[in-house]
């Protein structure tokens, strides 16, 4: 498998494990400082940070995800051991523009470090 795939498959997992509530497939994608920063996250003013943890029991406790999405994958880039790729997801409620980082892992396997994301809603 080329790194190109594996990265999709690495953000394919991630959008699924959060679609599906997945959280030992996410543990097993999200790197350890794994964080989700947004700005204006659910209306609310400003940055929030998410830590790996705490994301993992957010989509546990069903505060987000376990929704089906739409996933586009618009960009890969990716040099030796970082990547960047930008998608657009789609839930019968909102719009997302989803900007992620990874890094190939001690273990040579990619993980997700950063999930930088807008969310819209379609109503």
């Amino acid at each position: 498998m080329t790194a190109t795939e594996q990265i999709e498959q690495a953000i394919t997992n991630f959008v699924r494990g959060g679609d599906n509530s997945d959280t030992v497939m996410l543990d097993k994608i999200l790197h350890k400082d794994f964080r989700v920063t947004n700005n204006g996250f659910m209306g609310t003013s400003g940055v929030t940070l998410i830590d790996k943890q705490k994301y993992l029991s957010n989509i546990r406790d069903g505060v987000f995800g376990g929704s089906p999405r739409k996933m586009a994958i618009e960009n890969i880039d990716y040099s030796e051991t970082i990547a960047m790729v930008k998608l657009r997801l789609e839930s019968s409620e909102n719009h997302f523009v989803s900007y992620n980082s990874l890094v190939l892992d001690a273990d040579n396997e990619w993980k997700l470090i950063n999930n930088l994301a807008v969310v819209e809603s379609k109503r």
